[in-house]
């Protein structure tokens, strides 16, 4: 069955994700189209893809069905970024955007991502509605329209085009080339052959650092490793700057909307400590303002700084949906997720890991300390703060009971803290009178219970998943 989670469809290719159900899928797609831009406006839509195995070939279905539909369609000549591809959704005041990517998932996934008019992923409404026209043409068998390419191109009601200049004189209003040029950096840039692979790089070049690229060729099988780029998946990057004379490691995702980071030698460093790096030095050294937003599962260290200058710090559920919404009605300075999504005032509410990249390089050049000196002292000025996270594989069950249960009865203490907080904003968080924290959450699209936690040392951490083990384990399936 073809369901859409809070950022679109993903599903395994050759499986569910096939060329048919993805024009079915573009058709309810059109519909949705049409009907957001009412009677009285020519609709239209930006499609862009990613590396992934055969995401060029799904997005021109995806173009052919919207053009029979009589929807004009800016197609993108080349893969590259949701972000880029979101960011000309509001460029070229489009109706909407498809972005064919699976993110940081397996290589055997792919997906679309459904984007609003504002360049954020579409709202839960949207996507209902969707899903209500799929489902009405599953049910009365209807087959997709889709016009000839050619004809479509000739016509003019697919065009195609380079997303590429407008989003980098955008980028030119939020980052300081400038600076980033006057502190003679050498980076190292991984785009885990993701389609990133040329835009980070690049665009540190022209601001005048010494950058190599690694993991930039096309392989649409990402090398078997997952896109994301947390510690595990960036053994390159890391062997890379080990070898000495780098500055500044900084990796994307398969669809480069996440950010991650590694020191001069090597060693990683968190989106928690890459977004109070952002919001100290967009506050201390831009001189911005504007509030917080956080998920549920990101650093503490943010709600101490909010503290600090009077701004208020706000706690969502998991899915950057969530803090697209606030960035969208509140004054928001920074939005972000541990995951490494992350965006700022003045850009589109999606998650950026280019943008993120480059205001890390603007935050080293301009402070002209080594990125770990920097770490450290926000480490010293705000923590320390250490994290970790582990999943568990389980049975079915009641992710409503399962929350109601363990808010029932929460420990009176964890680590040899008070428990001085419960909250329920997406799964159970035990909030410690120390501000370390456990999180107890269901996933929302696997059958995979999440432990986080986060305290003033790793030993502490350690102690805390496992206490959050305890407290899942009727829950667990023994793994």
């Amino acid at each position: 069955m073809i369901k859409f989670g809070t950022d679109g469809w993903r599903a395994v290719i050759s499986d569910e994700f096939t060329f048919a159900n993805v024009r079915l899928v573009a058709q309810a797609i059109a519909r949705w189209v049409q009907e957001e831009a009412g009677a009285e406006q020519q609709p239209t839509m930006v499609v862009g893809f990613d590396t992934r195995f055969l995401s060029d070939r799904y997005a021109g279905e995806v173009a052919r069905v919207l053009a029979a539909n009589g929807i004009k369609t800016y197609l993108a000549k080349s893969d590259a970024p949701t972000p880029v591809v979101s960011f000309a959704v509001v460029e070229k005041q489009a109706t909407g955007g498809v972005m064919i990517t699976a993110s940081h998932n397996p290589p055997r996934y792919n997906g679309i991502k459904l984007k609003a008019a504002y360049g954020g992923s579409a709202s839960p409404a949207q996507h209902k509605r969707v899903e209500f026209y799929l489902a009405a043409a599953l049910r009365n068998r209807e087959k997709p329209a889709a016009m000839d390419y050619w004809q479509a191109l000739e016509s003019g009601i697919i065009e195609r085009f380079d997303p590429f200049p407008a989003y980098q004189q955008h980028l030119r209003t939020l980052v300081d080339f400038d600076a980033i040029g006057h502190g003679g950096l050498r980076v190292v840039c991984d785009a885990m052959y993701g389609a990133g692979r040329f835009y980070l790089p690049n665009l540190l070049r022209t601001s005048g650092c010494d950058v190599v690229g690694i993991r930039q060729e096309m392989n649409p099988g990402f090398n078997g490793v997952h896109p994301e780029p947390i510690e595990r998946y960036l053994a390159p990057l890391q062997e890379k700057l080990q070898l000495g004379g780098w500055d500044l490691g900084l990796a994307t995702d398969g669809d480069a909307d996440r950010i991650g980071a590694m020191t001069a030698d090597g060693v990683f460093v968190t989106p928690h400590l890459i977004m109070a790096l952002l919001l100290r030095y967009l506050v201390e050294q831009r001189r911005k303002h504007g509030d917080v937003v956080k998920t549920i599962s990101t650093t503490m260290m943010l709600n101490r700084l909010a503290d600090r200058y009077g701004i208020a710090c706000y706690e969502t559920p998991v899915g950057f949906n969530h803090i697209a919404d606030l960035m969208l009605s509140n004054d928001i300075l920074i939005g972000g997720e541990e995951s490494g999504g992350i965006s700022i005032k003045g850009h589109i509410p999606e998650g950026d890991g280019i943008l993120m990249g480059l205001l890390l390089a603007e935050i080293v050049a301009v402070n002209g300390k080594p990125l770990a000196e920097l770490v450290d002292d926000m480490q010293a000025d705000v923590g320390p703060f250490f994290y970790s996270r582990h999943d568990y594989k389980t049975d079915g069950f009641s992710k409503a009971e399962l929350v109601s249960a363990l808010a029932a009865e929460p420990p009176q203490t964890l680590a040899q803290q008070p428990v001085v907080q419960v909250k329920t904003t997406d799964g159970v968080k035990y909030i410690l009178a120390d501000d370390s924290w456990l999180l107890i959450r269901p996933s929302g699209t696997e059958p995979i219970l999440r432990v986080y936690a986060e305290a003033h040392d790793g030993a502490t951490v350690h102690r805390l998943l496992q206490a959050g083990k305890r407290i899942a384990a009727p829950h667990l399936n023994g793994s």
